[in-house]
């Protein structure tokens, strides 16, 4: 029985659940635990805007009074979980790591949070992301870079941090604590979900919410070692989510394992008549069917991913992958997914596009940040508003956003996207006429230092070259801890779904995890 506050924070979702359940310990000393373990690591790590341990505490104690009174508990029963600041809380700071959300107080909370807050969790914070989730770092944020708990090990060629700095905008380094910066061992931890990546591989939080628009759970998740799933578009309301793309956005957990994502996700998913794209149908009992039984299944291994330049230790846990699926009873098919090149420049068509549409709203007049110089007329009062408030990547996608909507351009390049679009969705139909589950690598590359990267948005906008397609289709896509690469950093193997079937994802995962035997977790240096 866990009796220290370090003990109960290296237990996950299910440990907690069932410890609290069975008289264990109480919620409000696992509560404890982990906002006295937040609080230690955000200077470090950075990777909460908000710590908000009195709702963690209150949550908690309501989840051991119930207990006392014989009330039934729920799936979440005395869970802490970091919330992605992309979700509105009611009372709470919702930000998306922007300036020109930096003051709103949502009076409403979001149907996610508000069903897991039904299912007996807690909020220890609301955790930091790339500005309204624009981002594979989390580099973007106006609240500072977050920091991967992760370190490289053996040799690299070290960044010279002055002149990376000197590319940078001043918005993305001047808020983290204490001035600091980075040096040549701070990693990304993917993004946009890169705080719940950081929370929960750093065990401080038992899971966390987050969400993926063209991979932001699923990139991270593989960044920092961990488990995450994007669901079948629909399966988890949108309502009171800030919203980046609609017709991609999808909310989902990311936790240690595979067992407590199917957890988390059985409390977050569900029909919402508020949502007009929600699934009416019912959701499933994911934990209670776990089985990484694979006899009579077929995996598609498709030829378009595996690129000339792979990373070899990418290449390496791919081929492990097949192996530990074969080793569970799956039969290992070579499939074509032909459109697949296509697949990032349609993603950067339509995702801009929908942004431009969708942060039209953020204009100084309702709600936000307000910028009004002395004698200014609306106009300007739109323009400076949306000039302070926005960071240099979002105005660069609400640029792009607009140029493709444009009357001249709009058949040219947002209609060209939204065809491809549909080629892409039709040959993963085509490949689940003989396949039950595809499996590829989540990222092109293990964990990158901080700053590497943005001094080319393309290089950047490559890191989401496997996880696209997915997105595109709606489909059901998993990320598992595969092994580490030749400097001793996470990999992560992706498992795309049919449309409605995680449970199959979920059981591949499980099998992949069964046989990775992945126990590796970062030094704690914070």
């Amino acid at each position: 029985m866990p009796t220290t506050d370090n003990e109960l924070t290296e237990l996950g979702v299910a440990a907690i659940r069932d410890g609290v359940v069975g008289g264990a310990f109480t919620a409000v000393e696992v509560a404890g635990a982990f906002n006295t373990a937040a609080a230690e690591a955000q200077a470090a790590l950075n990777a909460f805007i908000k710590l908000t341990p009195d709702k963690a505490l209150e949550a908690a104690a309501k989840v051991d009074a119930d207990r006392a009174a014989g009330q039934p508990l729920g799936k979440m029963a005395g869970v802490p979980i970091g919330m992605k600041d992309l979700f509105a809380t009611n009372g709470t700071e919702t930000t998306a790591a922007s300036n020109i959300l930096g003051n709103f107080v949502p009076p409403y909370e979001s149907t996610v949070s508000q069903k897991l807050w039904d299912a007996g969790a807690g909020m220890l914070g609301k955790l930091n992301l790339d500005q309204f989730a624009m981002g594979s770092s989390n580099e973007t944020s106006a609240f500072g870079n977050v920091i991967s708990p992760w370190r490289r090990e053996g040799s690299y060629d070290p960044v010279d941090a002055l002149a990376v700095k000197a590319l940078l905008q001043p918005w993305q380094y001047a808020n983290l604590p204490d001035g600091r910066f980075f040096d040549s061992s701070d990693l990304a931890p993917g993004g946009s979900s890169g705080g719940s990546s950081a929370a929960v591989s750093a065990r401080i939080v038992a899971a966390a919410t987050g969400t993926d628009t063209g991979g932001s759970i699923r990139q991270p998740a593989a960044f920092t070692g961990i488990s995450g799933i994007k669901p079948t578009y629909g399966r988890c309301s949108r309502w009171g989510i800030v919203a980046f793309a609609s017709s991609l956005d999808q909310a989902g957990p990311m936790a240690r394992d595979v067992r407590d994502c199917a957890i988390m996700l059985e409390a977050m998913a569900g029909f919402d008549p508020k949502d007009s794209t929600s699934l009416d149908m019912p959701v499933p009992e994911w934990e209670a069917n776990l089985n990484p039984d694979l006899r009579g299944k077929k995996v598609g291994i498709p030829r378009e991913y595996r690129m000339a330049g792979m990373d070899p230790d990418v290449a390496r846990v791919w081929d492990e992958g097949k192996a530990w699926l074969k080793d569970a009873g799956a039969e290992i098919v070579d499939i074509n997914l032909a459109h697949t090149k296509y697949a990032l420049p349609a993603y950067y068509i339509i995702a801009p596009a929908e942004a431009s549409s969708n942060l039209a709203r953020y204009d100084g007049v309702r709600y936000g940040l307000r910028d009004l110089p002395q004698g200014a007329g609306l106009q300007d009062m739109y323009a400076a508003t949306r000039a302070a408030g926005f960071g240099a990547e979002v105005k660069r996608r609400i640029l792009i956003g607009t140029y493709v909507l444009s009357a001249g351009f709009y058949d040219a390049y947002y209609t060209q996207a939204q065809k491809v679009r549909t080629l892409i969705s039709r040959d993963f139909m085509d490949a689940f006429q003989t396949v039950d589950v595809i499996l590829a690598p989540t990222a092109p590359t293990a964990a990158f230092v901080l700053g590497e990267m943005m001094a080319n948005p393309l290089d950047m906008y490559l890191n989401d070259v496997f996880a696209v397609p997915a997105s595109l289709a709606g489909l059901p896509a998993m990320s598992v801890p595969a092994g580490l690469d030749r400097q001793g950093l996470p990999l992560g193997l992706q498992l795309i779904g049919r449309p409605f079937d995680e449970q199959g994802v979920l059981d591949a995962g499980l099998a992949i995890e069964a046989r990775a035997g992945f126990t590796a977790r970062p030094a704690k240096w914070w």
